[in-house]
């Protein structure tokens, strides 16, 4: 397992914990720090981990708005906490990290669903972002052809 997989594993796991247990941002940096001396004692790379909880946690009214738009089937609450929080940083690399690839982050979300999630998370994900991903290539091409003309 890559360093960055595993550091999107302990986001997805830290995020969980902070969902299911009220969203309290005060209690982050404590959530974290369980995480990793639970599941990842040795791992060195906390700021990776760190900076894809917190930015999702800051970005995360805009982040839901992605998410209740592409999956139309499924009010937010209704989605399971642990796919909620697998699209949260899905949708965080793809719109807002633009040091991550966009086909890296989908990849990456669908491996994590497929793990962590039920039998049809990897596609529900894949589904969802795939379907940001097609607006954010047609949107890009749209203004292409405006500064061409």
């Amino acid at each position: 397992m890559s360093n960055r997989h595993l550091a999107r594993t302990l986001a997805m796991q830290a995020l969980f914990l902070w969902d299911f247990n009220g969203k309290r941002e005060e209690n982050l940096p404590q959530v974290i720090k369980g995480v990793f001396g639970m599941f990842a004692p040795d791992f060195n790379n906390v700021e990776f981990v760190e900076n894809l909880v917190f930015g999702v946690v800051k970005n995360l009214t805009e982040i839901d708005r992605y998410i209740i738009k592409y999956a139309t089937e499924w009010p937010l609450d209704q989605i399971t906490i642990v796919d909620r929080n697998i699209l949260r940083i899905g949708v965080y690399e793809l719109i807002l990290d633009s040091e991550i690839p966009a086909k890296v982050a989908i990849n990456e979300a669908i491996e994590i669903a497929k793990t962590f999630g039920g039998a049809s998370s990897g596609k529900f994900v894949n589904g969802v972002l795939g379907a940001i991903y097609k607006d954010i290539e047609k949107e890009e091409e749209k203004q292409n052809e405006a500064v061409a003309n």
